[in-house]
């Protein structure tokens, strides 16, 4: 196993790891721990993204892998960004992922064919890596600024007219 240097944002870190069913089981309970996990008001990202690109990713998984074994979803938290990763028995890479493929254009009429384009779209980063297991296919997205809190506003001093 491979341990990342020792660096602030690394000791601040919170990974999660769950095993999911190969079945559209998947996607909701993928979904139900990305809410549970960016569910405080301190969550580092965006919570609605990265549960519609993460829905994406696990639909993908489910969808275009064999056999029987399970998938896994690994949830990294860290100060600057969120990092979600989608592993699956499945070596070869996904098509269009990277960059899209230039002659399939998302058919607006299809029920699918649009999930690398979100991925692609709305994350800061994505892309794919080889396992021993098969590969992970992974997006992150960046801290969400903290709200600052409004400034009440201050009426101005009212200045008597004195008339001469």
């Amino acid at each position: 196993m491979r341990h990342a240097p020792a660096t602030a944002e690394n000791a601040t870190a919170v990974c999660r790891r769950l095993a999911l069913p190969r079945s559209t089981a998947a996607v909701p309970l993928a979904r139900a721990l990305i809410r549970s996990l960016l569910g405080g008001s301190d969550a580092p990202a965006d919570r609605d993204t990265a549960e519609l690109l993460t829905a994406e990713l696990v639909a993908n998984a489910v969808e275009h892998t064999t056999g029987d074994d399970p998938i896994e979803l690994v949830v990294e938290l860290l100060p600057t960004r969120c990092r979600i990763e989608v592993h699956d028995p499945d070596p070869a890479p996904p098509g269009g992922l990277s960059t899209p493929a230039p002659d399939r254009e998302p058919d607006p009429w299809q029920e699918h064919g649009r999930g690398l384009l979100l991925i692609r779209t709305l994350s800061a980063a994505c892309g794919h890596r080889p396992t021993a297991q098969g590969k992970a296919v992974w997006f992150t997205l960046p801290t969400v600024p903290a709200a600052t809190p409004a400034v009440p506003s201050v009426p101005a001093p009212r200045i008597p007219l004195t008339g001469s």
